[in-house]
């Protein structure tokens, strides 16, 4: 006898669906009980939207130190970068190529002025006429002196021997050995020597200064063609346009062999032992620059501290150039025209509460932003004040530590309160 299984024992039974469906039943009961909670803590009536937290910038008011900057941008140029002109008329031979390197006092270009060496030439023939007359007036007054001299000399030979006869005849007279006619005769003789002997000496020292003038007078005239000379001489020697600095030859500013005015310019020289920075500064900054003024200059990972040097007076394309100086350093590779950014520090306003810039400035006109209050954004008014190119300066509608939503304020359609999910 077979023994049979239990099967015809058991009972099927069927799944219960309730339980299945209890626990999503009791965690969408407990969601929509926190939503409830959180809508009626804020009053449902006033949050008409919601916005991801992803979609949106926040920031946290601080207190601290703003600096207010301009941002711009800018490219290097040699501090020195003189141009060269033409020193007088005539055909110009440039010698120096752009980009060739030159050292001060090398000759870049000449000009021959056929002109201007004729007249060189002809000046210092003059100056050896002028030369040679001042050497024949000396020798003449050399002769002329000498000639007073020997006049000088008899007269006083004259005196002398009128002055023997006058003592002879005061002793032939005491003797009664001459007459008294002759006596007087020989007194005359000795007065006329003595006047002749004055006149001569009289005559040798007129002489003497007379001569010297006309020496003195020839003499003036020579230093004065010297002069000319010396001038021509000098022009000339411009004529040989040198590099009043070391460094490159930039580029020409005439065509080789042209024929050239006075005062042309004739080609660059840029010295690249210094360089400066130059600015393109929008106008409406341009009454808050300041000579002396900070300016940080940005080359890549390398930051200098330079300060404006120079502003430009003019405004072109709504800019205003401005140059700025800054110390050299060897980590910098500059080349003439490589491009920078840059950011003029105006000044620094020290406790300030401020908050970082952003798109809520330009959207709400700088007169509202939304401030978060848990996860429910606030519209709330404000008032702003200076600003840099990272933050901007809070005056009313905030404190430090608030948190705002510093992005663009068009995603919240004007809304009060707004939940950020």
């Amino acid at each position: 006898m077979m023994i049979q299984d239990t099967s015809g024992q058991d009972t099927e039974i069927q799944p219960n669906m309730g339980k299945k469906l209890k626990w999503p039943l009791v965690a969408g009961a407990a969601v929509l009980l926190v939503s409830g909670l959180v809508w009626s803590s804020v009053g449902g009536s006033q949050v008409s939207e919601s916005i991801k937290r992803s979609e949106l910038r926040f920031a946290t008011l601080e207190q601290g130190t703003l600096t207010r900057d301009i941002a711009t941008t800018g490219k290097i140029v040699a501090a020195n970068a003189p141009i060269l002109y033409s020193t007088d008329q005539g055909t110009v031979t440039l010698l120096a190529k752009p980009g060739d390197r030159v050292e001060l006092g090398d000759v870049v270009a000449t000009i021959e002025s056929h002109k201007l060496t004729n007249s060189l030439k002809q000046q210092e023939a003059l100056l050896e006429g002028m030369l040679s007359a001042l050497e024949r007036a000396r020798l003449d007054a050399r002769r002329e002196q000498l000639k007073a001299l020997q006049t000088l000399d008899m007269a006083k030979v004259d005196l002398e021997a009128a002055d023997r006869e006058s003592r002879r005849g005061d002793e032939l007279i005491q003797n009664k050995l001459i007459s008294q006619i002759d006596f007087e005769k020989g007194k005359d003789d000795l007065h006329k020597a003595k006047l002749l002997s004055a006149h001569a000496k009289q005559d040798a020292e007129l002489m003497r200064d007379t001569l010297a003038f006309e020496i003195k007078n020839k003499a003036s005239e020579v230093n004065r063609q010297k002069l000319v000379v010396s001038e021509l001489e000098r022009q000339v020697g411009a004529l040989n346009i040198k590099a009043p600095v070391g460094g490159i030859i930039g580029n020409w500013l005439t065509e080789q062999k042209a024929r050239i005015g006075q005062s042309q310019p004739i080609l660059t020289v840029v010295d690249l032992s210094a360089f400066e920075a130059e600015l393109a500064v929008p106008e409406s900054y341009a009454d808050e620059l300041g000579l002396g003024m900070a300016v940080e200059l940005s080359f890549g990972e390398l930051t200098l501290i330079g300060e404006l040097s120079s502003i430009s007076p003019e405004v072109r394309n709504r800019e205003v150039s401005a140059r700025v100086r800054f110390e050299q350093d060897e980590r910098l590779h500059l080349r003439q025209n490589q491009r920078l950014s840059a950011r003029v520090l105006l000044e620094n306003r020290p406790n300030v509460l401020m908050v970082k810039r952003g798109a809520f400035v330009s959207t709400g006109g700088g007169r509202e932003v939304y401030a978060m209050n848990g996860d429910i954004a606030e519209q709330a008014d404000i008032q702003l004040g200076a600003r840099s190119m990272s933050h901007i300066e809070v005056l009313q509608g905030g404190k430090a530590g608030d948190v705002w939503v510093i992005s663009s304020i068009q995603p919240f359609n004007k809304a009060e309160q707004v939940l950020v999910r």
